[in-house]
């Protein structure tokens, strides 16, 4: 039996509650949090500590299972806890793994702990199929298309506009784009030409509507570079219809083998809720986590570091019968 602890108790936290009661060899015993401890209720009514007293904890929890943000917790975060239990994270500014990786590897090694980060599906699930589709087709152009999906940053972007009640932006991949990688075309794709950002907007009342549209298409580093469109309505049929966390994507790779033969790998992900998905991946390389540990493995990992039997609860001799 694994024993588990969250730290952090917003969407994702809650998704990596529901999915411990899929996986009956793992246990979660207590949620890690920056809040009053009082103020948050679990759903499975486990002990909520401040993340102040986790030290008191490392006889207790096998692995810990970090849920806060990319931008500003986990560079703190990951390393700080690492030095303390077993972890596994879902940092994904990729620009910054490298850096995030060095703190983590440096903390981890030192405490003798394994620490799992960038976590989830891109990167993660999506970063495993980019590496084996390139390994194999080594002719070729690798595609990674997101959507159609809630970016939730790019979400948290519409709000903060003035005038703005409610907002929420879906990433849509380009159809004619899609097509033109399918067709082994191999085409060169500019930002725009692969995804279109589609907003819908609840307007605080008496807000200037075209002076929000302009602010939210010419935002740099979020829309400017994308066809985007701004759809108003009202809060109840925003509530109606835009309150889940959908997402999904594709992974391509279109090469070329032998003589000039076309050939085509293709990975799809069709997720009904982002953080929900995602907290199930982080469960599975907790198991990881878990094993490796146990073996004396120490250090900061990645997706690309651990044999796939590491994540399932299968023995090897099932796994071999079954899904080989």
């Amino acid at each position: 039996m694994t024993r588990i602890a969250i730290a952090g108790y917003g969407n994702l936290g809650r998704g990596v509650e529901k999915a411990m009661a899929q996986n009956p060899d793992m246990e979660l015993v207590c949620v890690f949090t920056r809040r009053d401890p009082a103020s948050v209720k679990t759903a499975s009514g486990v002990p909520v500590v401040p993340m102040a007293e986790a030290a008191s904890w490392t006889e207790k929890v096998d692995v810990v299972i970090l849920c806060g943000g990319s931008a500003t917790d986990l560079p703190q975060q990951t390393p700080e806890v690492a030095s303390l239990f077993n972890v596994v994270d879902s940092f994904d500014t990729h620009a910054n793994i490298p850096t995030h990786f060095a703190h983590v590897d440096e903390a981890a090694k030192k405490a003798g702990k394994v620490a799992f980060i960038s976590v989830g599906w891109d990167p993660g699930l999506f970063s495993l199929n980019r590496i084996y589709a390139e390994s194999i087709l080594r002719q070729g152009s690798t595609y990674t298309f997101w959507g159609k999906g809630v970016s939730q940053g790019h979400s948290d972007a519409i709000r903060r506009v003035p005038g703005v009640k409610k907002g929420i932006q879906y990433t849509v991949p380009v159809p004619s784009a899609l097509e033109a990688v399918r067709n082994g075309e191999n085409p060169q794709l500019t930002t725009r030409e692969k995804h279109t950002r589609e907003c819908y907007v609840v307007a605080e009342e008496g807000a200037d509507r075209a002076q929000i549209e302009e602010t939210i298409k010419n935002m740099p580093n979020y829309f400017s570079d994308y066809d985007t469109t701004v759809t108003f309505m009202t809060e109840e049929e925003f509530d109606a219809t835009h309150t889940s966390l959908p997402h999904g994507g594709f992974v391509m790779r279109s090469g070329i083998t032998g003589d000039g033969t076309k050939q085509l790998i293709e990975y799809s992900l069709n997720l009904g809720s982002n953080p929900e998905f995602t907290a199930c991946v982080l469960v599975a390389y907790a198991r990881a986590a878990a094993r490796m540990s146990a073996e004396g493995q120490t250090g900061a990992k990645t997706v690309f570091d651990v044999a796939p039997r590491y994540l399932s609860p299968l023995d090897d001799e099932t796994l071999r019968a079954h899904l080989l």
